[in-house]
């Protein structure tokens, strides 16, 4: 889209993801579901086994080079997307990737953190569930290698970060010409929703195309209320940045998907991963994108949907869990 790719113009960018995604419609779904739904398969962005926070990279990655970083700290759980994806790009960049990682070390590691190893990544694994605890680990590691002499680029969850959020706003243009290129009116727009990076993204991406239909982030883990101000926030400084207006009727979060809490697995996403995997040979993963195909579903069967609506919804990857 042209006022987005204007907007971000001046800004470094790399070419880590294979752009554009799949854009289509979920043909089997639909007549099931009786609506109309297609999807954006983020999941396929191609970059070490892909996922949404591969467009993050693209501009987190020159931020760090150009000030000069030689070492990347990121921090998640041990089987955290993010880190995965930032152990690969440490590794086709030449930077060093600290990883803390709340979880206890495996004796054979499975699923992201085989490849976090197999990138060649240095993990810490802390053994708490506080983030504040998982934090102070963090800031510690970072002391260290500052220390002995290391230019640190810091990263908190899930790259959600001012820069990292402009890679959802380059998305949001992605799905823009997708929009125009089907001739397609879309009314709504589901995702998996947790550090807030993606959606203050596609909510300044909105802000930017002036698009009248409506985002819908389903928490995996986070409250609504609080999930809302963070995105917020976020999408405030990202506005900021780059001097557009955004609207706080913009953020929409549904909390009501969550479960347990974080990567606690839900009977609706279990349901949802088997009906894209039997009906239209898409896999889920039970954290993220399962959760929010499950959102989507219940939207669909409860009338929340019209039958006359268009929905998207945005695969943000997430599949190798199911290999854990």
């Amino acid at each position: 889209m042209q006022a987005i790719d204007e907007v971000l113009a001046h800004l470094d960018r790399e070419s880590i993801s294979v752009l554009p995604t799949p854009f289509y419609k979920l043909e089997t779904l639909s007549e099931l579901l009786e609506r109309n739904i297609y999807i954006k398969r983020d999941d396929l962005t191609g970059f070490a086994f892909g996922g949404n926070k591969t467009r993050k990279f693209d501009f987190l990655v020159p931020h760090a080079i150009a000030q000069g970083c030689d070492t990347i700290i990121g921090i998640g759980a041990n089987q955290s997307n993010f880190c995965r994806i930032l152990s690969a790009v440490g590794a086709k960049f030449g930077l060093s990737v600290h990883l803390i990682l709340n979880g206890s070390e495996p004796e054979n590691p499975t699923g992201n953190l085989l490849l976090d190893h197999l990138f060649g990544a240095t993990v810490h694994h802390i053994e708490t569930t506080d983030p504040e605890e998982r934090m102070e680990k963090a800031l510690e590691v970072r002391k260290n290698l500052e220390y002995n002499g290391k230019k640190v680029y810091f990263l908190p969850p899930g790259g959600s970060t001012t820069i990292g959020a402009l890679g959802y706003i380059a998305g949001w243009g992605e799905l823009m010409d997708d929009f125009e290129r089907l001739n397609l009116r879309v009314d709504k727009v589901f995702h998996a929703s947790s550090s807030a990076g993606t959606q203050a993204g596609l909510v300044a991406g909105q802000a930017i195309s002036g698009w009248s239909g409506k985002i819908i982030g389903i928490s995996v883990d986070v409250p609504q209320p609080e999930l809302e101000k963070n995105v917020y926030d976020l999408s405030l400084s990202v506005g900021n940045f780059l001097n557009v207006q955004i609207s706080r009727d913009l953020v929409t979060v549904d909390d009501r998907y969550i479960g347990k809490g974080y990567g606690k697995r839900t009977d609706a996403a279990e349901e949802a991963i088997e009906l894209f995997a039997r009906n239209e040979g898409i896999l889920l993963d039970h954290v993220y994108s399962g959760k929010a195909a499950s959102g989507l579903i219940d939207y669909c069967r409860s009338g929340k949907i019209a039958p006359d609506e268009n929905v998207v919804f945005l695969h943000t990857g997430g599949n190798i869990e199911l290999f854990e």
